[in-house]
Protein backbone atom coordinates (compact mmCIF):
# COMPACT_ATOMS: atom_id res chain seq x y z
CA UNK A 1 0.00 0.00 0.00
CA UNK A 2 0.85 3.89 -0.04
CA UNK A 3 2.09 6.78 2.79
CA UNK A 4 0.61 9.68 2.00
CA UNK A 5 1.21 12.93 3.77
CA UNK A 6 0.60 16.56 4.85
CA UNK A 7 3.01 18.88 6.16
CA UNK A 8 1.45 21.72 9.02
CA UNK A 9 2.69 24.54 10.02
CA UNK A 10 1.36 26.89 12.48
CA UNK A 11 3.09 29.62 14.26
CA UNK A 12 1.60 32.14 17.47
CA UNK A 13 0.92 35.42 16.66
CA UNK A 14 0.20 36.95 19.44
CA UNK A 15 2.22 38.74 22.00
CA UNK A 16 1.87 36.10 25.04
CA UNK A 17 0.42 32.54 24.76
CA UNK A 18 -2.52 32.27 27.10
CA UNK A 19 -6.33 29.94 26.76
CA UNK A 20 -8.51 31.61 24.49
CA UNK A 21 -6.28 34.26 23.34
CA UNK A 22 -4.39 32.92 20.28
CA UNK A 23 -5.38 32.09 16.91
CA UNK A 24 -5.83 28.61 16.00
CA UNK A 25 -5.25 29.45 11.86
CA UNK A 26 -2.52 27.39 10.49
CA UNK A 27 -1.61 26.18 7.09
CA UNK A 28 -1.86 22.33 5.64
CA UNK A 29 0.53 21.79 2.51
CA UNK A 30 -0.30 18.43 0.31
CA UNK A 31 2.56 17.45 -2.08
CA UNK A 32 4.43 21.16 -2.08
CA UNK A 33 1.72 22.34 -4.78
CA UNK A 34 -1.35 23.17 -2.83
CA UNK A 35 -1.57 25.30 0.60
CA UNK A 36 -4.73 25.46 2.53
CA UNK A 37 -5.69 28.22 5.35
CA UNK A 38 -7.45 25.89 7.86
CA UNK A 39 -8.32 26.79 11.55
CA UNK A 40 -10.94 26.03 14.24
CA UNK A 41 -15.16 25.52 13.33
CA UNK A 42 -16.67 28.95 13.45
CA UNK A 43 -18.25 27.97 16.67
CA UNK A 44 -14.40 27.75 18.46
CA UNK A 45 -13.69 30.60 17.48
CA UNK A 46 -11.99 30.32 14.05
CA UNK A 47 -12.04 32.37 10.97
CA UNK A 48 -15.00 31.29 9.18
CA UNK A 49 -13.39 32.15 6.33
CA UNK A 50 -10.91 29.01 6.64
CA UNK A 51 -11.38 25.46 6.34
CA UNK A 52 -11.74 23.71 9.33
CA UNK A 53 -11.11 20.14 10.28
CA UNK A 54 -14.59 18.90 10.49
CA UNK A 55 -14.96 20.14 6.45
CA UNK A 56 -11.77 18.63 5.42
CA UNK A 57 -13.28 14.56 6.69
CA UNK A 58 -16.48 15.66 5.22
CA UNK A 59 -14.28 16.64 2.00
CA UNK A 60 -12.22 13.80 2.25
CA UNK A 61 -15.21 11.41 2.39
CA UNK A 62 -16.95 12.91 -0.49
CA UNK A 63 -14.03 12.99 -2.46
CA UNK A 64 -13.16 9.35 -1.68
CA UNK A 65 -16.47 8.48 -2.29
CA UNK A 66 -16.63 10.37 -5.94
CA UNK A 67 -13.66 8.72 -7.21
CA UNK A 68 -15.09 5.18 -5.96
CA UNK A 69 -18.54 5.57 -7.83
CA UNK A 70 -16.74 6.93 -10.47
CA UNK A 71 -14.69 3.59 -11.48
CA UNK A 72 -17.87 1.23 -10.26
CA UNK A 73 -19.56 3.62 -13.00
CA UNK A 74 -16.97 3.09 -15.83
CA UNK A 75 -16.84 -0.54 -15.23
CA UNK A 76 -20.75 -0.44 -15.34
CA UNK A 77 -20.35 0.82 -18.35
CA UNK A 78 -22.75 3.98 -16.95
CA UNK A 79 -21.55 7.55 -19.36
CA UNK A 80 -21.53 9.52 -16.29
CA UNK A 81 -21.11 13.33 -17.59
CA UNK A 82 -20.93 15.00 -14.13
CA UNK A 83 -21.04 14.20 -10.25
CA UNK A 84 -21.59 16.64 -7.65
CA UNK A 85 -22.14 16.55 -3.84
CA UNK A 86 -22.79 18.66 -0.98
CA UNK A 87 -21.55 16.87 2.26
CA UNK A 88 -22.32 18.02 5.84
CA UNK A 89 -20.85 16.95 8.52
CA UNK A 90 -22.58 17.03 12.18
CA UNK A 91 -20.98 17.35 15.72
CA UNK A 92 -22.26 16.10 18.35
CA UNK A 93 -21.75 13.94 21.30
CA UNK A 94 -20.03 10.33 20.04
CA UNK A 95 -21.38 7.35 21.61
CA UNK A 96 -18.06 7.68 24.06
CA UNK A 97 -19.84 10.94 25.72
CA UNK A 98 -17.11 13.28 23.82
CA UNK A 99 -17.49 15.69 20.76
CA UNK A 100 -17.42 14.03 17.60
CA UNK A 101 -18.25 14.17 13.93
CA UNK A 102 -20.94 12.02 14.99
CA UNK A 103 -22.33 11.87 11.26
CA UNK A 104 -21.79 13.04 7.46
CA UNK A 105 -24.42 13.16 4.87
CA UNK A 106 -23.47 13.29 1.66
CA UNK A 107 -25.83 14.00 -1.63
CA UNK A 108 -24.37 13.13 -4.62
CA UNK A 109 -26.09 14.36 -8.05
CA UNK A 110 -25.30 12.21 -10.97
CA UNK A 111 -25.74 13.53 -14.88
CA UNK A 112 -25.55 11.09 -17.65
CA UNK A 113 -24.71 11.26 -21.25
CA UNK A 114 -28.01 12.34 -23.28
CA UNK A 115 -30.43 9.63 -23.57
CA UNK A 116 -28.84 7.64 -20.59
CA UNK A 117 -31.03 6.91 -17.39
CA UNK A 118 -30.89 4.20 -14.74
CA UNK A 119 -33.61 3.16 -12.21
CA UNK A 120 -33.32 4.52 -8.65
CA UNK A 121 -32.78 1.23 -7.28
CA UNK A 122 -30.04 0.90 -9.71
CA UNK A 123 -28.85 4.02 -8.51
CA UNK A 124 -28.78 3.82 -5.06
CA UNK A 125 -27.36 0.24 -5.20
CA UNK A 126 -24.41 2.09 -6.64
CA UNK A 127 -24.00 4.37 -4.34
CA UNK A 128 -24.34 1.96 -1.74
CA UNK A 129 -21.26 0.20 -3.42
CA UNK A 130 -19.34 3.16 -3.53
CA UNK A 131 -19.76 3.40 -0.28
CA UNK A 132 -19.28 0.08 1.04
CA UNK A 133 -15.55 0.24 -0.87
CA UNK A 134 -14.10 4.04 -0.59
CA UNK A 135 -11.24 3.92 1.70
CA UNK A 136 -11.96 6.78 3.67
CA UNK A 137 -15.74 5.55 4.98
CA UNK A 138 -13.86 2.29 5.96
CA UNK A 139 -11.51 4.22 8.28
CA UNK A 140 -14.34 6.31 9.78
CA UNK A 141 -16.03 4.67 13.18
CA UNK A 142 -19.08 7.17 12.78
CA UNK A 143 -21.88 6.91 11.17
CA UNK A 144 -22.17 8.22 7.28
CA UNK A 145 -25.56 8.44 4.93
CA UNK A 146 -25.73 8.54 1.48
CA UNK A 147 -28.76 10.71 0.51
CA UNK A 148 -29.65 9.43 -3.64
CA UNK A 149 -32.26 11.73 -5.48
Amino acid sequence: MSDLSVSLNWERSEPEFAAGAYSTAHRVDYNDALAVTMDAAPEYHGDPANGNPEQALAAALASCHMMTFLALAAKAKWPVASYRDHAVAHLGKGPKGRVAVTRIDLNPEVGFDDGFEVSDEDMAKMQDRAHRYCFVANSLAEHVEVKVG
